[in-house]
């Protein structure tokens, strides 16, 4: 039983590792095409400062 336990120990912190990782600049370029921004640099712009979605329709 003691085995088991340590094992699933094991997985559950290999899990939140994982879940916890920061995604790579690739990933994040997706997730900005999806909510309407050419790339990562623009939504941050666009989240931090005056540039807004509709730049990028022009």
């Amino acid at each position: 039983m003691e085995k088991k336990r340590a094992a699933l120990k094991k997985l559950l912190e290999a899990v939140e590792k994982e879940i916890l990782r920061k995604p790579d600049r690739k990933a994040l370029d997706r997730l900005s095409l999806f909510v309407g921004f050419q790339d990562w640099d623009s939504f941050q712009d666009a989240l931090h400062g005056d540039a807004s979605a509709d730049e990028n329709y022009k």
